[in-house]
């Protein structure tokens, strides 16, 4: 993200039981996704399941980690078996800050401990959970990112829950060619001595859009690498979906790591018109997505209300507009 209906909760917060359970008290246990897909790779340009099935995911985005800004609280394994259980999500992603006061760049420990507790809560929920370098100037601390990505590789890399997201968004002046795919070749060989079959999501140049200069122009080299696209309902439309459809085209392996229902400054009204496009179009190249952000922060993206608990257990009446809207598509993404 720039820097700058449905099924609801109801009642007082209580636990709420997970779809293996309910299952389970049918006398039928659920998988979990990890038991569904298994490790995830790309085959034929796409991103699937370790039999090479369409895995398509839905979950939200964690907010930026860094200390201070008031949403590192939120980086806990209870509000990871909250998004699990509750809104079914397959899969999280941690939004690990790379730049700014208070992110690893000058915290190291404390956002480990943050990625560490999103990583552990969707192992013991049985999702993905996507370890997102969050900067819009990776190039700038590419020695600091390698460092950070090579001890989730050997700590967690053995699983199949981990993928590696290794540059949130470049700018639109921060060119594919000569900076943003060195960078991603740079960190992946470092992350492949580690860890050599995890998925690694590269992003693209312009905030994450422009998959179609990555489509002519693609890493080479590696297996199971795919490239992130970004967007914002309320901002983003049909021009970016077209761009998007060629690059799929062409063969591009895309993953939606990030996305929003607002505009892309991350506030103003839900555009449901838009979002319902978008997902029309998700759906239909079975692609996987994350909802920005988990947040109480007072904008439109935000999808808990302000001074709500750290740890989950949210009621309708704690989530905002955008978070009912957000329960609403994950619990209905595997049904459907």
């Amino acid at each position: 993200m720039f820097i700058w209906a449905s099924a609801f909760l109801l009642g007082a917060c209580q636990p709420v039981p997970s779809a293996r359970s309910i299952s389970a008290e049918a006398g039928q246990v659920a998988k979990t996704p990890i038991e569904r897909f298994g490790q995830l790779r790309v085959t034929n340009g796409k991103i699937t399941g370790a039999n090479g099935a369409p895995a398509s995911l839905a979950g939200p985005s964690f907010f930026w980690s860094n200390t201070d800004w008031g949403m590192a609280r939120f980086y806990n394994e209870d509000a990871v078996t909250y998004f699990a259980q509750d809104w079914k999500a397959g899969i999280v992603r941690a939004a690990i800050a790379g730049e700014q006061d208070g992110s690893y760049l000058d915290q190291p420990d404390a956002n480990i401990a943050r990625a560490e507790a999103i990583i552990e809560g969707a192992i013991a929920n049985g999702i993905y959970v996507v370890v997102d370098w969050h900067s819009h100037h990776a190039e700038d601390h590419a020695e600091q990112a390698e460092i950070f990505f090579r001890h989730i590789a050997g700590k967690y890399g053995h699983t199949p829950n981990l993928i590696y997201e290794i540059y949130n968004e470049p700018l639109d002046t921060t060119d594919w060619q000569s900076t943003v795919k060195p960078y991603a070749e740079r960190l992946i060989a470092s992350i492949r001595e580690i860890d050599p079959d995890n998925l690694i999501i590269v992003g693209t140049q312009t905030w994450s859009q422009d998959v179609d200069k990555a489509a002519l122009n693609p890493v080479r080299g590696f297996e199971n690498i795919g490239y992130a696209l970004h967007f914002y309902a309320g901002s983003h439309s049909a021009e970016l979906r077209q761009r998007a459809e060629q690059a799929i085209k062409a063969g591009l392996p895309i993953m939606v790591t990030e996305w929003g229902s607002v505009g892309y400054s991350g506030d103003g009204d839900v555009d449901r018109a838009s979002s319902e496009a978008w997902m029309a179009f998700v759906r239909r190249h079975q692609l996987s997505h994350m909802i920005w952000s988990v947040s109480d922060k007072r904008e439109g993206a935000a999808m808990l209300v302000p001074g709500v608990r750290s740890r989950g257990g949210w009621t309708s009446g704690e989530l905002t507009e955008s978070g009912r809207f957000a329960r609403e598509i994950v619990r209905g993404w595997e049904a459907d």
